[in-house]
């Protein structure tokens, strides 16, 4: 598939400060033209000039999906606090839309002022997972930048990425010309002063400039670091230049309550995936489930103030009109002060008819109080993930739930007037059997029969219990960072098992497309060669891999062979546990001697406490990275 891509503009050239005539004119030839106007409730606008650092925010997504991201959130309240900057967003159009500008050379744009994202000075991208990558190619594209970064000179803008990808930048380091490694909101006014000052100074240098920011902590140059290779494909070692460290480290907010809850939130004009007033109650999570990545880089838990919170949500509510609540984190019944938050939430807000969701339960800590403090105003959905069918399994994952748990808070829920309650589970995680997918069976029945035995009789005819299965992929700098993933044969035997099972009036089952699953495992354990691949994926027309509607897998298997590798040498291969692995240079703080511990645990069926309540666990986050956890509820 031959690309038509959009002409850069040079120097020598005017500036487009604004594309928007252009782009009026083609918005009735597209669907949710909302997406690409301008002038949202609470967003920012500036008087461009030569001393403003232009950075673009960027997420490789929709604008519905993209735009209540939080971490873009917070860095786009804290950009735009400096004089001296002025972060603008960027979302990729969707396929009609990027039809239309290519057939119309219209470049890719920012949604405050509609400039051609090429008269940026930053372009910034998050990468929240493997499946937006050829997303990221095509907004390069779109905006006229050459894909990859040895061919960008300083008329460019400068290409950098954060976000959870950063822990294995790897598969992308072709495209990009720098990294943010953890969390940013201290680390970026480093990078902003830097870039600002390169800005004004006039410099020409891409080198220069690069071997300035490596020197910040927690930023990787993946120019500065040469890859070798065994004849076996493995990866041998790394070999630094321009005074690049040897390892990049995690930067992290060591004490969150610090950074002030974003009070101005964007207001789209289409509905977003989350529309609603969400506050970051505390970050990080030590539960130590081993198949989980966020749980290893974001810890430690770091909380919010009890006040931060019910004064955030307060200014926020002002500030947008939303009429639901959302108290987020990894695990946000863990937050220590979530009792009496959700009860001065609900003194507050009740009357108002604002609703109160927990996005994230952990069935061991659902207590009947914080279910009723949800339901005064409306019954938002009920998720919890089990993860496993069976205790044997929960045990391997060191996910400390049992089933009289999982039994009683369903109990709870439908006590309380719940119909609908939504499991999660995991296929394919390690030492998997049929008699834990059995399980899976066995225990959304008994959910089911829970429910028929506390409804009263008219509520249970609409009582659904909705099973939802994902395909597990292994992650990087996790204890199952050495495993062999499901093939696509084994993940649709499974998927065929539990379909032929999950049936009856009161039961659901939904699954993940396992395809996209073998690729984003392919992908997440990845080397720097897989460039090549997403490269190759992209051009054959890969792109919005995350929505089933687009996904190809043909043409991501051809990338693959095109490129001359195997997708199973990444995905289904078993790797030693002294293997060189391809991001052993980026530093989450958690020690390799601590995930192999934890695997040899899994294998056992041996559970790990959670340092919060318990023994240390050993990780090595808290002595490596000068942190703990800070709870304030305690």
């Amino acid at each position: 598939m031959k690309k038509q891509t959009v002409k850069h503009q040079t120097a020598s050239e005017p500036k487009r400060r604004n594309l928007w005539a252009r782009i009026e004119q083609v918005l009735q030839q597209v669907e949710k033209p909302s997406r690409y106007i301008n002038h949202e409730l609470n967003s920012v606008h500036k008087e461009i000039s030569e001393d403003l650092l232009r950075f673009g925010l960027a997420y490789p997504d929709t604008y519905e999906v993209g735009l209540p991201n939080m971490g873009l959130q917070i860095l786009y309240e804290i950009l735009n606090r400096r004089e001296d900057v002025f972060a603008e967003r960027i979302y990729a159009p969707w396929v009609d839309m990027d039809t239309v500008m290519r057939e119309s050379g219209i470049p890719l744009f920012t949604v405050e002022t509609h400039s051609a994202v090429s008269d940026l000075d930053v372009f910034g991208f998050t990468l929240q997972h493997e499946l937006i990558y050829t997303n990221v190619i095509n907004m390069l594209d779109l905006a006229g930048l050459p894909v990859f970064a040895k061919d960008r000179d300083l008329s460019y803008p400068i290409v950098i990425a954060g976000g959870p990808g950063t822990v294995n930048p790897e598969p992308m380091a072709a495209f990009f010309d720098a990294f943010v490694v953890g969390e940013a909101e201290e680390l970026i006014h480093e990078l902003v002063d830097i870039l600002g000052g390169w800005k004004k100074s006039g410099g020409t240098d891409k080198i220069v400039l690069l071997e300035k920011l490596s020197q910040v902590p927690g930023i990787y140059i993946p120019a500065f670091y040469e890859v070798a290779y065994e004849n076996s494909g493995l990866v041998k070692g790394l070999i630094t230049s321009h005074g690049a460290p040897a390892a990049v480290t995690r930067r992290i907010v060591k004490d969150f309550s610090k950074i002030a809850v974003p009070a101005r939130p964007i207001v789209p004009f289409v509905d977003a995936v989350h529309d609603r007033c969400s506050v970051e109650v505390m970050r990080g999570c030590t539960r130590g489930c081993r198949f989980c990545q966020a749980g290893i880089i974001y810890r430690p838990v770091r909380e919010r103030t009890k006040d931060q919170v019910v004064e955030g949500i307060a200014t926020i509510l002002e500030n947008t009109g939303h009429e639901e609540v959302s108290l987020s984190s990894l695990s946000s019944t863990d937050y220590t002060s979530i009792a009496p938050v959700l009860k001065e939430l609900s003194d507050r807000y009740t009357e108002q008819g604002i609703s109160i969701s927990l996005p994230s339960l952990r069935v061991d800590a659902f207590s009947v109080q914080l279910v009723k403090e949800i339901a005064k105003v409306k019954k938002t959905g009920l998720t919890f993930a089990p993860e496993a069918g069976t205790q044997r399994l929960r045990d391997v994952i060191n996910k400390n739930v049992t089933e009289q748990d999982i039994l009683n808070t369903a109990k709870i829920a439908f006590q309380e007037g719940w119909q609908r309650i939504k499991l999660y589970f995991m296929i394919g995680l390690p030492t998997e059997t049929q008699d834990d997918l059995q399980g899976i069976v066995d225990l959304a029945k008994k959910v089911v029969d829970v429910g028929l035995q506390t409804l009263d009789a008219s509520a249970k005819s609409r009582l659904m219990v909705a099973v939802s299965v994902s395909a597990f992929a292994p992650k990087p700098d996790t204890p199952f960072q050495w495993v062999c993933q499901d093939t696509l044969e084994q993940f649709e035997a499974k998927q065929k098992f539990l379909g032929d099972r999950i049936r009856g009036r009161h039961l659901t089952l939904k699954w993940h497309n396992a395809k996209s699953s073998v690729i984003e495992g392919a992908i997440a354990r990845g080397d720097r060669r897989l460039s090549d691949v997403i490269y190759r994926a992209w051009r054959s027309g890969c792109k919005f891999d995350a929505w089933t509607g687009e996904f190809n897998y043909d043409n991501w298997l051809k990338a693959f062979e095109d490129a001359g590798l195997d997708p199973n040498f990444y995905a289904a291969r078993q790797r030693d546990l002294d293997e060189v692995m391809p991001w052993r240079h980026i530093d989450t703080g958690a020690t390799q001697e601590f995930f192999k511990a934890e695997y040899e645990n899994a294998l056992t069926g041996e559970l790990t406490e959670d340092c919060r309540t318990g023994a240390c666990s050993g990780c090595g986050v808290c002595p490596n990275l000068d942190a703990e956890n800070l709870l304030f509820g305690k």
